[in-house]
């Protein structure tokens, strides 16, 4: 791949990113294109409970697990070569997918699809760090990045549901096939490869007590938030925490780890990803009650929700905008402060939201909330990516999505259960009396249970019945948005604090040929982080230390 003389990206490197992007959308859509596909699945395989389960969780699972493993192997074989391996595999466990006879087999399929995804998303980001050497463009490319992510997840409900308007179920499994197809074709001509040197073996120990790490707390976290409290994903999920500090333990003390922890002594790197974790701790566990509203209180179909819900992705596109054009101009404290003020006064917007309320104050209080809280994720991925010496950029990219997916999941679990425990306790004081014992029991599990039940009962007892939980369901989601505010504040002090050593213009004042080895990132003490990871002069610029 090459460059300008001047640096700059030319246009076969943007042509390759836009390459690299189209992955990242397909990999962000699949699990919501499952979504609507599960009553078909369920209807033609007949799976159990916990088999449905696994058809939709093993995907999440096995990604989230692999990915720092998956990222630091693409640092020793090569980043291209990694994914475009990752794209045959998940082009051909899309078919299996697509196809498959028994629930086992749809079971093996979304396993491998996981597998395979671990190998892309932190191998896209990481060739990024390597395609694009000017700073300014190099953030650019990542907000495009972030952009596909995000787009991704919110067209995935809609894809499915258009799928399954004129096609059997399978059909949402293909979606990805011309996708993997043409990057296997033009990713050889278009994207550089990158192996960095003196890597070492690879610490297979410490890739399975990554998965071993990741697994149970990612379980235990989603278990909790669906099923209420119950011993044993608690014990599943303490589990998970203590091979997560043996995995540390084990990357302080092997000579070739996949995670180089001195990494975390770079403010810029621990900092971002401290802020971009809260941050999706926010923003995802709040998805969850605007589904809901839409769905439940306001009776919209499925398919009709998922595409009302594409109304807020206008001020996403705002936000990333906006964030990209203030990258220059404002320091990365400030900004990311600021963007994380304004998702809290989505928070704020979502207390005034009530049963009765327009559908134009939910959605303007969901596209305030995501404006704010996906333009600061924009510039944490760039600040992140940027920090790490370009030979760990693989591994960087990785802890960077596990710390999202981590995020997603505890936010999900926490603010879910806040609303969860409010609705509960508010729906058993104002329930009508007289109902059967096992449909009071569905009616306080969850707000589609109560609304389920409501619609069998005669007139009054149905209208109050409904009436009570969708009035409880409000009381929940006005809890878990007032938490939601508190923490997003948080994470604007935390980010004003964490980031206030960096000026303007980073990492854009930062050449990625200026970033420190591996080498001199072990030996360094925090003392002598200033000496050692100070950046060298690159063409007529001094750039600003880390």
């Amino acid at each position: 791949m090459t460059a300008a003389p001047n640096g700059l990206a030319d246009r076969r490197t943007w042509t390759g990113l836009f390459v690299l992007l189209l992955p990242t959308l397909v990999l962000s859509m699949d699990m919501g294109v499952l979504f609507f596909a599960v009553p078909f699945i369920s209807s033609d395989l007949e799976p159990s409970g916990s088999q449905q389960l696994w058809i939709m969780d093993s995907y999440s699972f096995l990604l989230a697990g692999l990915l720092i493993p998956m990222g630091a192997l693409g640092d020793r074989i090569g980043r291209r070569r990694l994914l475009l391996c990752g794209a045959a595999g998940f082009a051909a466990a899309s078919l299996l997918g697509a196809y498959a006879q028994g629930t086992v087999q749809l079971i093996a399929a979304r396993s491998l699809l996981g597998i395979a995804g671990a190998t892309l998303m932190p191998s896209t980001l990481a060739l990024i760090r390597n395609m694009f050497h000017d700073p300014g463009q190099r953030q650019t490319a990542i907000t495009a990045w972030t952009a596909a992510s995000t787009a991704g997840a919110t067209l995935g409900p809609v894809a499915g549901g258009l799928l399954l308007n004129h096609f059997w179920w399978g059909s949402t499994f293909l979606l990805s096939l011309p996708v993997m197809a043409l990057l296997l074709l033009a990713g050889p001509f278009l994207l550089p490869e990158y192996r960095a040197p003196r890597e070492g073996r690879f610490d297979l120990p410490g890739a399975g007590l990554s998965l071993a790490a990741v697994l149970p707390v990612v379980y235990g976290v989603k278990t909790l938030a669906i099923e209420g409290w119950s011993p044993a994903p608690a014990l599943i999920l303490v589990a998970g925490l203590v091979l997560g500090a043996l995995f540390v333990r084990r990357q302080r003390t092997a000579a070739h780890p996949l995670i180089d922890l001195a990494l975390f002594r770079i403010r810029t790197f621990s900092g971002a990803l401290t802020v971009n974790t809260v941050a999706m701790f926010a923003m995802m566990g709040f998805t969850l009650f605007t589904s809901q509203y839409l769905q439940l209180i306001k009776g919209m179909s499925p398919l009709a929700a998922s595409l009302w819900s594409l109304v807020p992705s206008a001020g996403v596109a705002v936000a990333v905008g906006l964030s990209s054009v203030l990258s220059g101009r404002v320091r990365p404290a400030q900004q990311m402060a600021g963007g994380l003020l304004v998702g809290a006064l989505g928070f704020g917007l979502m207390l005034l939201v009530g049963p009765g309320s327009p559908v134009a104050l939910v959605l303007t209080a969901a596209g305030v909330l995501c404006a704010g809280t996906v333009g600061t994720m924009t510039l944490t991925a760039d600040l992140a990516i940027s920090a790490a010496p370009p030979e760990r950029a693989g591994a960087a990219a990785a802890t960077s999505e596990t710390a999202t997916e981590l995020g997603s999941s505890l936010g999900i679990a926490v603010l879910g259960a806040v609303g969860a425990a409010v609705y509960r306790r508010q729906l058993t004081d104002s329930m009508p009396s007289g109902l059967p014992g096992q449909a009071a029991d569905a009616a306080r599990d969850t707000l589609g249970g109560a609304v389920t039940v409501a619609a069998r009962l005669p007139h009054p007892a149905g209208s109050e019945l409904a009436a009570a939980a969708r009035a409880a369901f409000a009381d929940g989601m006005h809890l878990a948005a007032l938490a939601g505010l508190a923490f997003m504040v948080g994470a604007a002090l935390l980010a004003a604090r964490l980031m206030r050593h960096l000026p303007a213009g980073t990492p854009s004042s930062s050449p990625s040929s200026s970033s420190p080895s591996s080498t001199s990132l072990q030996a360094n003490t925090d003392r002598a982080e200033a000496e050692d990871l100070a950046v060298t002069p690159v063409q007529g610029r001094t750039a600003d230390r880390t």
